[in-house]
């Protein structure tokens, strides 16, 4: 079993901690059940539209949520046990997405229900995990098990990887900066890493010993939050300085911090998944202060999330079959 893996199936068996706000806004959370049993919602985003797409690994569908009439529609995969992972929405509405089970970037057009498929130079294997678009229209995605950073320019189809240097590092979460510059975190390793866009070189930046980030926000000033799964902790980084800043969540060590996202206001939004139920954690960057909301449900692993631009948070509750809204005004 892969170091990833084995984290993955550790029991929760932690009490949640629940903190309450000193000040500022608390997250008011609604639920909704999508539509195929056993779907497994993995991640969110959200779409010009405002609304929120996820990906149903298990029901190899990528599905739509209208958060003002609750109303789902589903797009089956044409590739079957495609294991839809990540997914993100360009400029023009189409939802990108990775296949972590087969091997490709897919595109879906939501106006016709036409998926393209994107494959590996011939004699490639790649496992796509999470997607991100730079400010040139350019998909830049993590592989997890095949050690790469991949790069699809859309408007060619054509697909290039970069091997991370540090063996087995698991790329998983990925940001794109101001500059566009991508910064992913190596979940196998206490690293994070960026890559140049135009010379695909590889830099890594050491973060403490033991620390696995597993998920990136980016701040407005282009420094870098991570959650620390394998710690407990939440942790900051400036890749300018090279200097980084940690805190324990409030669910202590075994609290395992996972998706995570940062709202206009600058506030940094994040989950933990090894207590139960899981939380929904507020930290201000400015008074270092926590706060955590429960999740109604549990959450059963909010994997990851993405913030909108009116005061939301979008999420995927996976081990219960729901997406989520929080409200964080």
């Amino acid at each position: 079993m892969s170091s990833h893996n084995a984290l993955r199936v550790l029991l929760v068996i932690a009490a949640a901690v629940v903190l309450p706000a000193a000040s500022g806004p608390t997250a008011s959370i609604k639920e909704w059940d999508v539509p195929t049993p056993n779907s497994r919602p993995h991640d969110p985003a959200v779409a010009p539209d405002g609304s929120l797409w996820y990906t149903g690994q298990r029901a190899n569908k990528l599905g739509r949520l209208d958060p003002a009439t609750g109303q789902f529609k589903e797009y089956p995969l044409k590739t079957p046990d495609s294991g839809p992972h990540g997914l993100v929405a360009d400029r023009d509405g189409n939802i990108w997405f990775t296949a972590i089970a087969k091997g490709y970037v897919g595109k879906l057009d939501p106006r016709t229900g036409e998926i393209t498929e994107y494959r590996a130079p011939a004699g490639r294997e790649i496992d796509p995990h999470t997607p991100v678009f730079d400010q040139q229209g350019i998909l830049w995605f993590t592989n997890e098990e095949s050690d790469v950073i991949g790069r699809l320019d859309p408007r060619t189809g054509q697909m290039k990887l970069k091997e991370v240097p540090t063996p087995k590092a698991i790329p998983y979460g990925i940001v794109v900066n101001s500059k566009g510059v991508p910064f992913f975190c190596e979940f196998g390793s206490n690293k994070l890493g960026s890559i140049d866009p135009k010379t695909l070189e590889i830099t890594e930046y050491p973060l403490p010993e033991g620390a696995r980030p597993r998920r990136l926000a980016l701040a407005a000033d282009d420094t870098i939050y991570y959650s620390d799964y394998a710690r407990g902790r939440l942790g900051h980084f400036d890749p300018q300085s090279k200097r980084g800043e940690e805190w324990p969540s409030p669910g202590g060590d075994g609290s395992k911090p996972y998706g995570i996202a940062i709202g206009a206001d600058g506030i940094v939004w994040y989950s933990e998944s090894g207590v139960s139920p899981n939380t929904l954690v507020r930290f201000d960057p400015r008074t270092k202060t926590f706060s955590t909301t429960p999740i109604p449900s549990g959450g059963g692993v909010i994997r990851n999330m993405v913030a909108t631009k009116d005061g939301k948070l979008y999420l995927a509750c996976s081990g219960v079959n729901k997406v989520a809204i929080a409200d964080i005004r």
